[in-house]
């Protein structure tokens, strides 16, 4: 007996039908896949603390370090010198690569008497040692995040910036070297010592950004609100770090 595809109950069927198969097919496939989306979300990881500290690819110091070379430089840079820190207390544990900025922030939403999990990587490369931070914040579109490589002093060696949708040319321009150059040599401590952060200031008036202690850097032309959102980002998010840098002092 031929089936009336033109009923109304036909149609309903197959699309159940065809939900559920469709449906059943996507979640196969992303089952099938968890395990490489996990393993490269790591090694991504790893790039981009690498990068706030200098190791990138031997060819092009603005590209990542090679996937299929990051777990050995990983482990050659940074290895087992990761830390949980609270308040002026660093915990050295494995754990610290697995925290999850966002869901920290996310905790201290929803219970202001949360004390935030603050990740720590230190990273060594010609006999100087990094202090690399990640923090995130919100940019114009949508959530912005960094790493940052700080000295002792809390002196910007390096940063790696990235974004999930600033605009083209202009607030996506935090992932290019004109914009992330600037920070390196940046002091977040004012003279006396005090915690000041650092200002994507307009008007600075520092175009070669000579002025490594005036606690800013030149803003980027057209985005003025992703640059405050990263200068928010540096500042909240490097106070937290703060107790901690303290006790590095000579």
């Amino acid at each position: 007996m031929a089936i009336d595809t033109s009923k109304n109950s036909y149609t309903i069927i197959f699309s159940v039908v065809m939900v559920v198969v469709v449906g059943t097919l996507l979640a196969g496939i992303s089952s099938a896949l968890s395990p490489n989306i996990k393993a490269n979300k790591r090694i991504e990881k790893m790039q981009n603390i690498m990068f706030a500290m200098g190791v990138t690819d031997a060819d092009d110091a603005n590209a990542f370090a090679p996937a299929n070379k990051a777990e050995d430089l990983y482990e050659k840079y940074v290895g087992a010198e990761q830390y949980i820190v609270k308040g002026a207390v660093a915990t050295k544990t494995d754990a610290a690569f697995k925290i999850e900025v966002k869901k920290e922030q996310d905790k201290v939403k929803a219970n202001s008497s949360y004390e935030q999990q603050l990740p720590l990587f230190i990273g060594k490369k010609d006999g100087q040692d990094f202090y690399i931070v990640p923090i995130r914040g919100n940019g114009l579109w949508g959530p912005v995040w960094a790493y940052m490589a700080l000295d002792k002093n809390m002196v910007v060696q390096g940063a790696f910036f990235d974004h999930a949708g600033e605009t083209p040319g202009l607030g996506a321009n935090i992932k290019e070297s004109f914009f992330r150059d600037d920070f390196a040599g940046e002091h977040v401590l004012d003279a006396s010592g005090s915690f000041k952060g650092i200002a994507v200031k307009k008007g600075n008036l520092d175009p070669k950004n000579e002025r490594k202690t005036d606690n800013a850097v030149d803003a980027m032309a057209g985005a003025t609100i992703t640059g405050d959102g990263i200068s928010a980002m540096i500042n909240k998010g490097l106070a937290l770090y703060v107790p901690y840098f303290k006790t590095l002092k000579d």
